[in-house]
């Protein structure tokens, strides 16, 4: 299916990684493992449209910039357009964590509308579109990949990521349990972990694991580089949990909401870490309650604490050591991936 990218190797790479999101779609719509009605394609594409292309697009265009800074030379259009069907699978991987996630979290918007399942006709249709937006992941990787030398290693790490980012989810939603608000259990191990499987892995990690085995690589030698990637990913969170409290909403595109949603966000496990006891016992009158009163005084105690400049702190030391460990890499080309990744992310503001 690749002559459908042709000439694409030069363009922007953010048009045509859109381009081939609707090759992919065109593709799924026909697949020959089933019968489709018309009422049922409809709902694919329209469900797909919905929860798939409409986030920032970061991952999936990191498979490309990874694979070309690997490679070294400019990809041809069947390079290009392989690299783009990767970083689709794991936009298609977001998309099937994000429907279920709002499901569970009865959230209300994400991305700037409705949830899928708060869509008319659509309710609990949601958690088997979840099941089918995984599915898809597996068909593309079937119909680009299977004759691949490395095919059964995109098996294995799409498997394994995704378990690793299941289990994330299960931690986060049993320490957040409703009803049982405890912020006792909000311990600085108990969110790295969280953050590291719920989110490093399949956002950082999983990437540059497919940029890896694309350019014929053993992730086994990759040991370090998983590494330093998680590390990204968890310094990246905890640059959202400052930016959802202290940044621009304006910039930011979202009115933060972890204090009303009892997040175990990194600011309340660091005001925990240096609260005294009649501060400990505001954020324990106040987190989680939708209340701008409470909001406000949780809020305060951040300020007094001077979280702001406790996070300036953290981030400065998590940028040397990053910088320090990529530096450590032997292959010059995987530490051009790790400074291009640390650099789209260190100060940002959104």
């Amino acid at each position: 299916m690749a002559d459908g990218a042709n000439g694409r190797a030069g363009g922007d790479v953010k048009a045509i990684f859109r381009q081939i999101y609707f090759d992919l779609k065109a593709e799924l719509l026909e697949d020959p493992a089933f019968d489709f009605t018309d009422e049922a394609r409809e709902w694919i594409d329209k469900m797909l449209d919905y929860n798939v292309p409409g986030g920032k697009l970061n991952r999936g265009i990191s498979v490309i910039d990874s694979y070309k800074l690997l490679k070294g030379t400019e990809l041809s259009d069947n390079e290009v357009f392989l690299a783009c069907a990767l970083g689709w699978c794991i936009e298609w991987l977001q998309a099937y964590f994000l429907v279920l996630d709002d499901i569970m979290d009865n959230s209300h918007t994400r991305r700037g509308q409705l949830c899928w399942f708060r869509v008319e006709k659509v309710g609990l249709i949601a958690a088997n579109d979840g099941i089918i937006l995984r599915n898809h992941i597996f068909r593309i990787l079937k119909r680009h990949f299977r004759e691949k030398p490395y095919y059964v290693g995109l098996l294995d790490l799409f498997n394994e990521v995704e378990f690793q980012t299941a289990s994330g989810q299960m931690l986060d939603l049993i320490t957040t349990h409703e009803g049982e608000q405890d912020l006792s259990k909000y311990k600085m191990p108990v969110y790295h972990r969280i953050v590291q499987y719920k989110t490093a892995y399949y956002s950082f990690y999983l990437p540059v694991a497919c940029a890896l085995l694309m350019s014929g690589e053993n992730l086994d030698n990759f040991v370090d580089v998983k590494s330093i990637l998680v590390a990204m990913g968890t310094y990246f969170q905890v640059q959202d949990d400052y930016l959802d409290c202290f940044g621009d909403p304006e910039v930011i595109g979202k009115i933060g909401t972890d204090i009303e949603d009892f997040k175990c966000s990194w600011l309340v496990v660091q005001a925990l870490e240096h609260a005294n006891e009649t501060q400990k016992n505001i954020l324990m009158e106040n987190y989680g309650k939708s209340d701008p009163a409470c909001v406000a005084k949780v809020k305060s105690i951040y300020k007094d604490l001077d979280l702001q400049n406790i996070f300036f702190e953290y981030e400065r030391e998590s940028y040397e050591q990053l910088i320090s460990s990529i530096e450590a890499q032997p292959s010059k080309q995987v530490q051009d991936v790790l400074k291009s990744f640390l650099h789209k992310i260190y100060k940002r503001q959104k």
